[in-house]
């Protein structure tokens, strides 16, 4: 009877292991997890109905199209331009990858109280080669941060093309180096590409610390001399955390030096960041600005908002900049304004801020 019990035990056995359901784990399609209907809603600016819709002719279209042909044309000459610059001044047959050239082209329009808004062009560029000795470069730029007052600074992107001081271009070489681990320097000497040029050298030191697992800070302290004006310093402390809901804090302190003017500039910066969906950014800002002479005293108070909508790709986009200033030149009296841009990176790699 052992036989046949031992048997049938067997079988029974069997039989249950066989009715175990089997599964099987396949990872999605490449196509089916990239396509449209996969991504969460808010990855998107229209209704889910819109995602195949076919697009209206208009005037609107054509001129995008346009805009999009002029950047495939463009964008690649300047990078390759970049690149060929390299390879020439380097000697080598190679460019190291990642040069920061660019052109910025756009049109802006600021409209005030009784001043009605009119598009002006402009143009910003740089040509940054990097050699193959890594730590030597070519910067040639169409603007210089030292030569524009730091009021003007803080509000460059609410400023059009006719309101901002004409630095006129200039051409350095940079040398890179550390000092110990951390600090990272950087000394320009180079020159106003005009007649007769005007030499220039300028160092850059920076240093940054995570101070928790939120609070960053980051130092800059610079040096500089210019031949005609003379020389300066400026010394930059900012921190940021990340806060809820997505925003992010900056604050931000700065004391320049103009020794031609023999008085200190400030200017004491708060804001906050948040990315509303993929296409469109908002960042608030409140600031003081002040000086030393005549005596240590404000000199305006600002607040504003811009607005950034990435209008193509990662090339294109739109700002719409509403303001409120309270200047001194006023009496403090408030001073509305919104500034219009849309604007164009020609490059291959930028880093857009």
């Amino acid at each position: 009877m052992a036989g046949p019990s031992f048997t049938l035990a067997l079988l029974v056995s069997s039989y249950s292991y066989s009715a175990e359901p089997v599964f099987t784990v396949s990872d999605p399609a490449i196509a089916d997890a990239l396509s449209p209907s996969a991504l969460p809603y808010s990855f998107y600016t229209f209704e889910p109905d819109d995602y195949w819709a076919e697009p209206v002719d208009s005037w609107w279209i054509s001129f995008s199209n346009w805009v999009i042909h002029q950047e495939r044309i463009h964008g690649p000459r300047v990078q390759t331009f970049g690149a060929w610059a390299d390879r020439t001044l380097s000697g080598s047959t190679h460019a190291l990858p990642n040069n920061e050239s660019f052109l910025r082209l756009g049109f802006a329009a600021e409209s005030e109280y009784s001043n009605l808004a009119q598009f002006k062009p402009e143009l910003r560029f740089r040509l940054d080669v990097p050699t193959t000795q890594e730590k030597l470069r070519l910067v040639i730029e169409s603007e210089s941060d030292e030569l524009i007052p730091l009021g003007e600074r803080e509000r460059d992107r609410r400023l059009t093309e006719p309101n901002r001081t004409d630095t006129e271009t200039t051409g350095a070489l940079r040398l890179l180096s550390q000092v110990g681990d951390a600090i990272n320097l950087s000394t320009d000497i180079g020159g106003r590409l005009r007649l007769p040029p005007e030499v220039f050298v300028r160092t850059t030191a920076r240093k940054g610390w995570q101070l928790d697992e939120t609070w960053a800070l980051n130092v800059q302290q610079r040096l500089f001399y210019y031949h005609t004006r003379g020389w300066g310093a400026r010394s930059w402390v900012g921190a940021n955390r990340p806060l809820n809901h997505g925003w992010h804090f900056y604050t931000s302190s700065e004391l320049e030096w103009v020794h031609s003017d023999r008085k200190f500039e400030l200017a004491q910066i708060f804001s906050v960041n948040k990315r509303l969906n993929n296409r469109s950014t908002v960042t608030p800002r409140l600031a003081a600005l002040g000086e030393s002479q005549p005596s240590w005293r404000s000199t305006s108070y600002f607040v504003d908002m811009t607005w950034r909508y990435r209008l193509y790709e990662d090339w294109l986009y739109a700002e719409m900049i509403p303001a409120l200033e309270f200047p001194r030149e006023e009496s403090f009296k408030d001073q509305a304004s919104v500034i219009l841009r849309i604007e164009m990176y020609f490059s291959g790699t930028i880093n857009r801020y």
